[in-house]
């Protein structure tokens, strides 16, 4: 496959950035729009022909240079047994685990309940020719829904009190996670993902030290497996800040950066041998294109010095952004001369 996401994440040089975008397959899309008028959220995730269409519609209406599964992070969770609504204010668990003393007793591993994602992969495998990006959630983010149960308090007070007064068992339930998350990510890409992000999309809600200790490790036992696999790990920590710093090749081939955080700092942070991918803000596509065009112009300088960056935002694609900016945005990265 002659791909400029595939060279360049390899450490090959292009002459170009690969462009990609967080949340690329969703509302933002007319035609998944279309979709959603005759299917659920839930119905298109979890029908495998659906989900293969929805995943595949960026590179056909958009031009991205790679393909990302379209599934969701809480998929982990219900494969343990976990129930979840999905309500207008977001997805819910009704029994989240900080009420239990012993949470690991109401975790039932089910593995069927990943099947749709596998078949999935195939359906898109077989229709597509972009690279196709597989996909979980990292341990910290996927705890913090389980112990909190609703995603809207996005600082999850009771799974950060959980952390803190069950230490031990937050090691269990860390492991028990990480287990499923490396069969998961084993499996998709043995059904065919060329590369694999890591969701961490909460990282910044503890300390830097807490996060080094708890979290990190088994973020490098998912690297490994996924390496071991063959294909390249990319990780995104929003909001880790100076922790940056922790992001050596054990961690991954490639760290997302957060919008907050800009790309020639964080190249001073993190290990020179792992590459960069972001740090757009989101809300930057709200703006006059002459505006994104300005603005995508001072990254020009900085990919002359850094080859191993792929464009992105440095956090998903916003529900309402325009369209016609979108697809500004990645059709300006495709034709613009970065030499």
């Amino acid at each position: 496959m002659n791909s400029v996401f595939l060279k360049t994440i390899k450490g090959e040089e292009c002459q170009r950035p690969p462009v990609w975008l967080m949340r690329q397959a969703g509302r933002v899309l007319p035609r998944y729009q279309q979709l959603r008028e005759q299917y659920s959220f839930s119905e298109l995730m979890e029908t495998p022909e659906l989900a293969a269409r929805v995943t595949l519609m960026p590179v056909e209406d958009l031009g991205v240079d790679a393909a990302i599964l379209f599934n969701d992070i809480l998929t982990i969770p219900v494969a343990m047994g976990m129930e979840l609504e999905w309500t207008e204010r977001g997805p819910r668990f009704p029994n989240p685990l900080s009420q239990y003393q012993q949470p690991l007793k109401h975790i039932s591993v089910r593995q069927e309940h990943l099947d749709h994602v596998y078949k999935a992969i195939d359906c898109i495998v077989k229709q597509g020719s972009a690279p196709l990006i597989g996909f979980c959630g990292a341990p910290l983010t996927t705890l913090c829904y389980m112990l909190q149960g609703i995603s809207t308090k996005a600082t999850f007070p009771e799974a950060k009190k959980f952390f803190y007064k069950n230490y031990e068992e937050t090691k269990r339930l860390v492991d028990a996670v990480t287990d499923l998350s490396i069969e998961y990510a084993v499996r998709q890409i043995e059904h065919g993902v060329c590369a694999f992000q890591l969701f961490e999309s909460h990282a910044g809600i503890v300390p830097t030290d807490v996060y080094e200790e708890l979290f990190l490790p088994a973020v490098c036992r998912i690297t490994e497996a996924v390496r071991s696999a063959g294909i390249p790990m990319i990780f995104f920590p929003k909001g880790l800040g100076s922790g940056l710093k922790l992001i050596t090749p054990d961690v991954c081939d490639f760290v997302s950066i957060d919008w907050q955080t800009s790309l020639i700092d964080a190249r001073k942070m993190v290990h020179h041998e792992v590459g960069l991918q972001g740090n757009i803000d989101p809300h930057l596509l709200y703006a006059p294109q002459d505006v994104i065009a300005r603005k995508l112009e001072t990254y020009k300088p900085f990919f002359r010095e850094h080859r191993r960056w792929i464009v992105n935002l440095g956090h998903g694609v916003l529900a309402d952004t325009p369209f016609d900016n979108v697809k500004f945005l990645v059709n300006w990265i495709k034709t613009t001369n970065w030499e």
